[in-house]
């Protein structure tokens, strides 16, 4: 048991909201669907028994895919929702940024706006003044004050909300995905501020969808699953789940065989993990269909997520007569290929897979293109362990 002060603690909290079915335009429609039974709305629970705890110095990460119930939490966290069951005890001040623009006015200036937003986060006038300088020249707009916010860019709102918010210096600093707003160049000031945070062992609660940031400033995080924690452990470990279950999701309308027996089609499955380590052997399963018999050829390519470069490409079968083509089959009908590949020579990435089919046109002499795999179909898969030296793909792996 942590011998820590508890900054942040969540216990048991749910929210639900009620979802219009109908639009009812009189009282009379009204009273008739009450005596009825009937609602005119759904209950959505947005959030269900949510309990965790972030101690005095954590750099908390909050993880999760949209709509899993971050946001929602982030308002109760912040008090701008009240849960209807469960508590949230905060010990000390906490300055929420969860949203551009909340507490600003367009039509005020960038110096009002300072003075607005400071009131609004709990700060008198002579505090405000105190900090005015550095959140002014955080933000990089001395120039800018003295105009009215509605003439701001939408980068330059961002800056000012940003250095209000991490000027304020209060006891729980709350963002919400900050850093995917803005230009590189305020982004990188973002990072070394966090660094800065974290070094000085500030309570920090980061909502991200960056798998880097989670694991690059958070000591502790939490991945939020429809609503639910499904896993509160390291960053790493939070990451990793992260990734499969994002890859689980893109997986689930794979393989579905097509009606059409008059249009060629091309499909991929994976059968090994679809997080998997370089030691592991990427195993996948192809097949092809071709309503004609031709000669075909096909190539399987796998990219790179990060730099969307090829990192391989695999064509296997026979060679042309002008070892051009590699014709994999000439027969109509479904034809399936497994297919291992090692992976010792690829380094930590997340990759997807594709491939297509061309046939031989007799009239051009050549092979053209015949069938694409779907983009839901695109296979993806992430590679997570020990790390290589040697790039990526070195060896080819063989046919069953």
């Amino acid at each position: 048991m942590s011998n820590k002060e508890i900054a942040l603690k969540v216990e048991s909290v749910s929210k639900s909201f009620k979802l219009p079915t109908e639009a009812t335009q009189s009282l009379r429609t009204t009273l008739v669907n009450y005596f009825r039974g009937i609602k005119g709305y759904k209950e959505q629970h947005v959030l269900k028994d949510i309990s965790f705890e972030v101690e005095k110095g954590d750099f908390f990460g909050i993880v999760g895919r949209n709509g899993s119930g971050k946001s929602t939490l982030l308002k109760i966290i912040s008090q701008i929702y009240t849960p209807e069951k469960g508590n949230v005890s905060v010990n000390g001040t906490l300055i929420p940024f969860i949203e551009l623009g909340v507490g600003f006015n367009p039509e005020l200036t960038g110096r009002e706006n300072i003075y607005l937003n400071g009131a609004l986060l709990g700060f008198s006038r002579p505090e405000i003044d105190e900090m005015y300088d550095d959140i002014v020249a955080f933000a990089e707009l001395e120039e800018f004050m003295d105009q009215k916010l509605k003439n701001y860019s939408s980068g330059m709102q961002v800056r000012l909300a940003f250095s209000i918010a991490i000027k304020a210096e209060g006891d729980i600093l709350v963002l919400d995905e900050v850093l995917a707003v803005g230009d590189e160049a305020f982004q990188r000031k973002c990072f070394d501020y966090f660094r800065k945070l974290k070094e000085e062992k500030k309570t920090v609660i980061l909502v991200t969808h960056s798998m880097d940031s989670a694991k690059k400033f958070c000591n502790k995080a939490i991945m939020l699953e429809n609503g639910k924690i499904v896993l509160n452990s390291t960053p790493d470990e939070v990451a990793n789940y992260y990734t499969m279950s994002n890859l689980e999701s893109l997986q689930t309308k794979k393989n579905s065989a097509p009606e059409d027996h008059n249009k060629p089609w091309i499909k991929l499955k994976l059968k090994s993990k679809q997080v998997i380590s370089s030691n592991d052997k990427l195993m996948l399963e192809l097949s092809y269909y071709q309503p004609e018999s031709v000669p075909v050829s096909f190539g399987i390519s796998l990219i790179d997520e990060h730099t969307d470069k090829t990192a391989s490409v695999i064509n296997d079968g026979i060679y042309d007569s002008d070892k051009k083509w590699k014709i994999t089959s000439s027969t109509e009908g479904v034809h399936t290929f497994n297919y291992e590949l090692d992976l010792t020579s690829f380094n930590n990435r997340d990759f997807e897979v594709t491939a297509s089919l061309f046939k031989y046109d007799e009239e051009r002499k050549e092979f053209t293109p015949y069938a694409f795999i779907e983009k839901e179909d695109i296979i993806h898969f992430a590679i997570r362990g020990e790390k290589h030296d040697n790039g990526l793909l070195k060896l080819k792996g063989t046919w069953d």
